[in-house]
């Protein structure tokens, strides 16, 4: 196997969560209703706040790899939901789903052999495809990692 290909599939690994990271699949599956808007003692957020924190986050840097004329959302407000509960059941699947779709566009580009993991994002500052995906997977896992410690402290884990 390739150093290339072995590169490839171990990104796609990390992006996906699993190994030493939590998995989002796992993390949120079976996420009770009622306690998606809650935050408990000790938590600085919700596990919505979470959800659509994640998912704003890893849209921004998808669309930065892609599009030259994204413009990121202002910081921090812009990363953040407006209320610690989602506006009703639809808006957490919505998330979740929007979640699912991102990150496999990010494991399909970063699968692609077309594309080159080293090259300079051209409407960039410096930054690469391969410290976009290292990014986007450093930030999935700490805020599953949180997600896990805020269904711990409502009872809902494990």
């Amino acid at each position: 196997m390739s150093k290339d290909i072995s590169l490839r599939e171990h990104l796609v690994k990390l992006l996906k969560g699993g190994n030493a990271h939590a998995e989002f699949e796992k993390v949120i599956e079976d996420f009770p209703v009622e306690l998606r808007g809650k935050t408990p003692k000790g938590a600085e957020h919700s596990p919505w706040e979470l959800l659509e924190h994640m998912r704003i986050a890893q849209s921004d840097i998808l669309e930065f790899w892609r599009d030259a004329d994204h413009t990121s959302p202002n910081w921090p407000e812009g990363y953040w939901p407006g209320t610690p509960a989602p506006p009703d059941a639809k808006a957490w699947d919505k998330s979740v789903k929007a979640f699912r779709k991102d990150l496999k566009s990010m494991c399909d580009l970063v699968s692609d052999k077309k594309t080159d993991l080293y090259a300079k994002i051209p409407h960039g500052s410096g930054q690469t495809i391969l410290r976009e995906a290292l990014l986007a997977a450093d930030h999935n896992s700490y805020h599953l990692g949180q997600i896990v410690l805020v269904r711990r402290l409502l009872g809902t884990w494990g």
